[in-house]
Protein backbone atom coordinates (compact mmCIF):
# COMPACT_ATOMS: atom_id res chain seq x y z
CA UNK A 1 0.00 0.00 0.00
CA UNK A 2 3.07 2.16 0.87
CA UNK A 3 4.02 2.25 -2.67
CA UNK A 4 0.72 3.34 -4.31
CA UNK A 5 0.39 6.21 -1.77
CA UNK A 6 4.01 7.36 -2.82
CA UNK A 7 2.56 7.51 -6.59
CA UNK A 8 3.09 10.97 -8.29
CA UNK A 9 -0.65 10.39 -8.19
CA UNK A 10 -1.99 10.36 -4.30
CA UNK A 11 1.24 12.48 -3.51
CA UNK A 12 -0.56 15.44 -5.58
CA UNK A 13 -3.64 14.42 -3.49
CA UNK A 14 -1.84 14.30 -0.43
CA UNK A 15 -1.02 18.14 -0.27
CA UNK A 16 -4.06 19.28 -1.81
CA UNK A 17 -5.77 17.37 1.36
CA UNK A 18 -3.39 18.65 3.61
CA UNK A 19 -3.80 22.01 2.31
CA UNK A 20 -7.47 21.76 2.56
CA UNK A 21 -6.77 19.65 6.84
CA UNK A 22 -4.97 23.11 7.53
CA UNK A 23 -7.38 25.56 6.36
CA UNK A 24 -10.40 23.71 8.21
CA UNK A 25 -8.20 23.33 11.47
CA UNK A 26 -7.59 27.42 11.29
CA UNK A 27 -10.95 27.72 11.05
CA UNK A 28 -11.92 25.61 13.65
CA UNK A 29 -9.67 27.58 15.68
CA UNK A 30 -11.19 30.90 14.23
CA UNK A 31 -14.67 29.45 15.64
CA UNK A 32 -13.50 28.59 18.84
CA UNK A 33 -11.77 32.26 19.66
CA UNK A 34 -15.10 33.94 17.98
CA UNK A 35 -16.96 31.57 20.94
CA UNK A 36 -14.74 32.62 23.74
CA UNK A 37 -15.10 36.19 23.05
CA UNK A 38 -19.10 35.98 22.59
CA UNK A 39 -18.97 34.04 25.86
CA UNK A 40 -16.72 36.97 27.02
CA UNK A 41 -19.17 39.29 26.16
CA UNK A 42 -22.25 37.42 27.08
CA UNK A 43 -20.50 37.30 31.05
CA UNK A 44 -19.51 41.25 30.93
CA UNK A 45 -23.21 42.30 29.39
CA UNK A 46 -24.51 39.73 32.18
CA UNK A 47 -22.36 41.28 34.93
CA UNK A 48 -23.42 44.92 33.90
CA UNK A 49 -27.28 44.25 34.33
CA UNK A 50 -26.85 42.61 38.05
CA UNK A 51 -28.49 45.20 39.99
CA UNK A 52 -25.51 46.89 42.32
CA UNK A 53 -26.19 45.35 45.89
CA UNK A 54 -25.36 46.63 49.21
CA UNK A 55 -22.26 45.02 50.47
CA UNK A 56 -23.76 44.81 53.99
CA UNK A 57 -27.06 43.00 52.36
CA UNK A 58 -24.68 40.47 50.71
CA UNK A 59 -22.36 39.53 52.42
CA UNK A 60 -21.15 39.30 55.79
CA UNK A 61 -17.24 39.50 57.33
CA UNK A 62 -15.73 35.96 57.49
CA UNK A 63 -18.45 34.37 55.57
CA UNK A 64 -17.93 32.05 52.64
CA UNK A 65 -17.72 33.71 49.22
CA UNK A 66 -20.88 33.36 47.60
CA UNK A 67 -20.98 30.69 44.64
CA UNK A 68 -22.05 33.54 42.02
CA UNK A 69 -20.46 36.11 43.86
CA UNK A 70 -17.54 36.79 41.14
CA UNK A 71 -18.36 40.26 39.23
CA UNK A 72 -20.89 41.04 41.51
CA UNK A 73 -21.17 44.95 41.87
CA UNK A 74 -21.62 45.98 45.26
CA UNK A 75 -21.46 49.16 47.19
CA UNK A 76 -20.58 50.74 50.22
CA UNK A 77 -20.31 53.70 52.71
CA UNK A 78 -16.76 54.22 54.23
CA UNK A 79 -13.24 55.32 54.02
CA UNK A 80 -9.77 53.57 53.23
CA UNK A 81 -6.97 53.53 55.20
CA UNK A 82 -3.86 54.68 53.01
CA UNK A 83 -1.45 53.72 56.06
CA UNK A 84 -1.67 50.68 55.20
CA UNK A 85 -1.85 50.42 51.51
CA UNK A 86 0.16 47.90 50.32
CA UNK A 87 1.39 46.88 46.39
CA UNK A 88 0.36 43.59 45.08
CA UNK A 89 3.34 42.33 42.53
CA UNK A 90 3.59 40.53 39.10
CA UNK A 91 0.64 42.43 37.80
CA UNK A 92 -0.26 43.63 34.02
CA UNK A 93 -2.21 45.74 32.58
CA UNK A 94 -2.86 46.74 28.75
CA UNK A 95 0.66 44.74 28.67
CA UNK A 96 2.19 46.61 31.24
CA UNK A 97 3.83 44.94 33.99
CA UNK A 98 2.94 46.82 37.02
CA UNK A 99 1.42 46.54 40.87
CA UNK A 100 -2.43 46.81 42.08
CA UNK A 101 -2.26 49.43 44.56
CA UNK A 102 -4.46 47.38 47.30
CA UNK A 103 -5.83 49.24 50.59
CA UNK A 104 -8.41 47.85 52.80
CA UNK A 105 -11.96 50.10 53.08
CA UNK A 106 -13.43 50.40 56.46
CA UNK A 107 -17.33 49.72 55.91
CA UNK A 108 -18.73 52.38 58.67
CA UNK A 109 -22.02 49.85 59.04
CA UNK A 110 -19.41 46.62 60.23
CA UNK A 111 -16.53 48.20 61.05
CA UNK A 112 -15.05 45.38 59.14
CA UNK A 113 -12.11 45.93 55.78
CA UNK A 114 -12.34 44.86 52.74
CA UNK A 115 -9.56 44.73 50.43
CA UNK A 116 -9.61 47.06 47.84
CA UNK A 117 -7.79 47.18 44.04
CA UNK A 118 -7.59 50.65 43.91
CA UNK A 119 -5.58 51.28 40.80
CA UNK A 120 -2.43 50.29 38.58
CA UNK A 121 0.80 51.62 39.43
CA UNK A 122 4.04 50.77 36.92
CA UNK A 123 6.40 51.58 40.03
CA UNK A 124 5.38 52.57 43.57
CA UNK A 125 7.18 55.46 45.93
CA UNK A 126 9.68 52.56 47.65
CA UNK A 127 10.82 52.20 43.93
CA UNK A 128 10.53 55.32 42.80
CA UNK A 129 13.94 57.62 42.90
CA UNK A 130 13.70 60.51 45.75
CA UNK A 131 12.89 63.16 43.56
CA UNK A 132 9.56 61.35 42.51
CA UNK A 133 6.70 61.70 44.43
CA UNK A 134 2.55 60.17 44.10
CA UNK A 135 0.15 62.05 42.08
CA UNK A 136 -1.18 65.28 43.84
CA UNK A 137 -5.01 64.44 45.12
CA UNK A 138 -7.63 67.14 44.26
CA UNK A 139 -10.34 65.76 45.73
CA UNK A 140 -11.08 65.11 49.76
CA UNK A 141 -8.46 62.40 50.41
CA UNK A 142 -8.85 58.68 50.18
CA UNK A 143 -9.59 59.04 53.71
CA UNK A 144 -12.57 60.76 54.16
CA UNK A 145 -15.62 58.96 54.38
CA UNK A 146 -16.95 58.02 50.55
CA UNK A 147 -19.41 55.86 49.06
CA UNK A 148 -17.78 52.36 46.89
CA UNK A 149 -19.00 50.86 44.05
CA UNK A 150 -16.88 47.74 43.02
CA UNK A 151 -16.53 44.48 41.81
CA UNK A 152 -16.22 41.37 44.07
CA UNK A 153 -13.83 39.29 43.74
CA UNK A 154 -12.76 36.08 45.61
CA UNK A 155 -9.31 35.71 47.94
CA UNK A 156 -6.69 34.59 45.68
CA UNK A 157 -4.14 31.70 46.70
CA UNK A 158 -0.51 33.22 47.74
CA UNK A 159 1.04 33.10 44.85
CA UNK A 160 4.56 32.74 43.27
CA UNK A 161 6.01 36.09 42.35
CA UNK A 162 9.01 36.34 40.48
CA UNK A 163 11.10 37.85 43.33
CA UNK A 164 10.62 37.97 46.82
CA UNK A 165 8.10 40.82 48.17
CA UNK A 166 9.48 44.00 49.73
CA UNK A 167 8.23 45.94 52.50
CA UNK A 168 4.78 47.09 51.39
CA UNK A 169 4.62 44.49 48.87
CA UNK A 170 2.65 41.12 48.98
CA UNK A 171 2.83 38.26 46.45
CA UNK A 172 -0.97 37.96 46.00
CA UNK A 173 -4.74 39.24 47.75
CA UNK A 174 -4.95 36.74 50.32
CA UNK A 175 -7.47 37.76 52.91
CA UNK A 176 -5.63 35.28 54.90
CA UNK A 177 -2.09 37.08 55.03
CA UNK A 178 -3.48 40.36 54.66
CA UNK A 179 -5.68 39.72 58.16
CA UNK A 180 -2.13 39.09 59.49
CA UNK A 181 -1.31 42.50 59.27
CA UNK A 182 -4.53 43.93 59.36
CA UNK A 183 -6.16 42.40 62.09
CA UNK A 184 -10.19 43.01 62.81
CA UNK A 185 -13.29 42.15 60.87
CA UNK A 186 -12.79 41.49 57.19
CA UNK A 187 -14.25 39.93 54.52
CA UNK A 188 -12.96 36.93 52.75
CA UNK A 189 -13.47 39.01 49.68
CA UNK A 190 -11.60 42.09 48.05
CA UNK A 191 -13.07 44.58 45.27
CA UNK A 192 -11.66 46.20 41.98
CA UNK A 193 -13.01 49.87 43.05
CA UNK A 194 -15.18 50.74 39.99
CA UNK A 195 -16.20 54.59 41.49
CA UNK A 196 -15.82 56.62 44.34
CA UNK A 197 -18.01 59.20 45.19
CA UNK A 198 -16.73 61.67 46.53
CA UNK A 199 -13.56 60.95 44.03
CA UNK A 200 -10.34 61.36 45.67
CA UNK A 201 -8.72 62.37 42.96
CA UNK A 202 -5.72 60.15 42.78
CA UNK A 203 -6.85 57.50 40.17
CA UNK A 204 -6.78 58.36 36.44
CA UNK A 205 -9.00 56.18 33.71
CA UNK A 206 -7.44 52.94 32.58
CA UNK A 207 -5.51 53.54 29.91
CA UNK A 208 -4.32 56.84 30.70
CA UNK A 209 -1.02 58.04 31.12
CA UNK A 210 -0.85 59.36 34.29
CA UNK A 211 0.37 56.43 35.53
CA UNK A 212 4.09 56.58 34.62
CA UNK A 213 6.99 57.55 36.64
CA UNK A 214 5.08 59.58 38.39
CA UNK A 215 3.57 57.06 40.73
CA UNK A 216 0.13 57.71 39.49
CA UNK A 217 -2.52 55.24 39.69
CA UNK A 218 -5.00 53.72 36.69
CA UNK A 219 -8.06 52.01 37.13
CA UNK A 220 -7.98 48.53 36.86
CA UNK A 221 -11.06 47.22 34.91
CA UNK A 222 -12.41 44.09 37.07
CA UNK A 223 -11.45 40.63 34.71
CA UNK A 224 -14.33 38.43 34.37
CA UNK A 225 -13.78 35.72 36.40
CA UNK A 226 -17.25 33.95 34.49
CA UNK A 227 -17.37 33.06 31.34
CA UNK A 228 -17.82 30.24 28.74
CA UNK A 229 -18.52 29.15 24.70
CA UNK A 230 -21.11 30.05 22.57
CA UNK A 231 -22.87 26.70 21.83
CA UNK A 232 -23.13 27.64 18.43
CA UNK A 233 -19.55 28.77 17.33
CA UNK A 234 -18.06 25.69 19.72
CA UNK A 235 -20.52 23.27 17.26
CA UNK A 236 -19.37 25.10 13.88
CA UNK A 237 -15.27 24.62 15.42
CA UNK A 238 -15.73 21.10 16.02
CA UNK A 239 -17.64 20.47 12.74
CA UNK A 240 -13.98 22.31 11.43
CA UNK A 241 -12.28 19.63 13.05
CA UNK A 242 -14.11 17.13 12.02
CA UNK A 243 -13.98 17.57 8.09
CA UNK A 244 -9.94 17.91 8.26
CA UNK A 245 -10.32 14.16 9.88
CA UNK A 246 -12.43 13.10 7.30
CA UNK A 247 -10.37 14.34 4.36
CA UNK A 248 -7.81 12.85 5.53
CA UNK A 249 -9.50 9.71 6.31
CA UNK A 250 -10.91 9.63 2.84
CA UNK A 251 -7.48 9.71 1.41
CA UNK A 252 -6.20 7.03 3.16
CA UNK A 253 -9.50 5.08 2.09
CA UNK A 254 -9.42 5.67 -1.76
CA UNK A 255 -5.59 4.90 -1.57
CA UNK A 256 -6.47 1.49 -0.20
CA UNK A 257 -8.79 1.26 -3.09
CA UNK A 258 -6.51 2.04 -5.50
CA UNK A 259 -4.20 -0.32 -3.70
CA UNK A 260 -6.24 -3.51 -3.79
CA UNK A 261 -7.57 -2.64 -7.29
CA UNK A 262 -4.02 -2.75 -8.42
CA UNK A 263 -3.45 -5.82 -6.52
CA UNK A 264 -6.51 -7.48 -8.33
CA UNK A 265 -5.46 -6.53 -11.72
CA UNK A 266 -1.63 -8.41 -10.82
CA UNK A 267 -3.76 -11.68 -10.15
CA UNK A 268 -5.52 -11.66 -13.31
CA UNK A 269 -2.74 -10.64 -15.53
CA UNK A 270 -0.42 -13.00 -14.08
CA UNK A 271 0.17 -16.82 -16.27
CA UNK A 272 -0.81 -19.50 -15.00
CA UNK A 273 0.83 -23.15 -15.48
CA UNK A 274 -0.53 -25.47 -18.46
CA UNK A 275 -1.94 -28.52 -16.82
CA UNK A 276 -2.34 -31.99 -19.42
CA UNK A 277 -3.97 -35.02 -18.43
CA UNK A 278 -1.68 -37.93 -18.26
CA UNK A 279 -1.54 -40.59 -20.95
CA UNK A 280 -2.26 -44.18 -21.06
CA UNK A 281 0.35 -46.29 -19.67
CA UNK A 282 2.37 -43.55 -18.36
CA UNK A 283 4.15 -43.77 -15.44
CA UNK A 284 2.43 -41.88 -12.53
Amino acid sequence: MLRTALTPRWLGWLAVVVALAVGMVWLGIWQYRVAEANGVADALREANERPVIALTAYLQPHTAFPADGSNQRLTAVGHYEPARRVWVLDRRLAGVEGYWVLEPFVVEATGARIPVVRGFVTSHPAALPPSAGSATSTGPGPSATLTLVGSLAPTEGPGTPRRPPQAGEVAAVSVGALLNDWGGEVYNAFLFAISETPDPGDVGPAGSSAAGATGAMERVPPPLTTGGLTLRNAAYALQWWAFAVFVGWMWVKMVREDYRRAVAREGDSAPTAPTTAPTAGAPL
